[in-house]
């Protein structure tokens, strides 16, 4: 099942999960069902993995064109709490974000496209978060946003999350010029 969001764009989907008494099996990516959905056709160049202690924050993080990243989320054991910020000039939810709980249990799987920030924040420990990205890394075209701007007003639920010294000075919202 599909799942469209109010911000156009993001998309969730239900994976089918096959469930008996020795586990689970579930399809974690499928280029022809996933082109299908999303009506384009990307092609992924990198998958990454993060492991998290209970309470670290990533993000909030982008990648300016033409290193731009959409990415395919899901979380391979644990919780987290993800967000996403549309940072597309002209959209009309420019600046709105989307918060979306992604799990082992659930086995959601998020679509995030270029032009949005991406962040999480984990909810349990030895938290496995995957995602499949449609360029490669850039850190010369890394962005951020700041976690806690007041501009954004994001509930994360927390007020002192475990975060990296180069998240605590992101951008603020009123200071981004969007490459998008």
């Amino acid at each position: 099942m599909v799942e469209e969001k109010e911000i156009e764009g993001i998309i969730i989907f239900d994976t089918d999960v096959y469930r008996d008494e020795r586990g689970y099996f579930m399809e974690f990516y499928n280029e022809n069902k996933f082109n299908h959905q999303i009506l384009e056709n990307f092609s992924f160049k990198q998958d990454n993995i993060s492991c998290s202690k209970k309470n670290v924050l990533r993000g909030l993080h982008f990648q300016a064109p033409p290193f731009d990243q959409g990415k395919l989320i899901q979380v391979l054991k644990g919780k987290v709490m993800d967000v996403v910020v549309d940072i597309r000039k002209g959209s009309k939810t420019f600046g709105k974000h989307l918060k979306v709980e992604l799990s082992s249990k659930n086995h959601k799987q998020l679509w995030v496209p270029p032009g949005f920030a991406h962040g999480f924040l984990t909810l349990e420990n030895d938290t496995l978060f995957s995602y499949k990205c449609s360029g490669y890394y850039s850190k010369e075209h890394e962005m951020d946003l700041l976690w806690n701007d007041e501009t954004l007003n994001i509930d994360w639920g927390i007020e002192n999350p475990v975060i990296s010294e180069k998240d605590k000075k992101a951008t603020k919202f009123v200071d981004l010029i969007s490459p998008f």
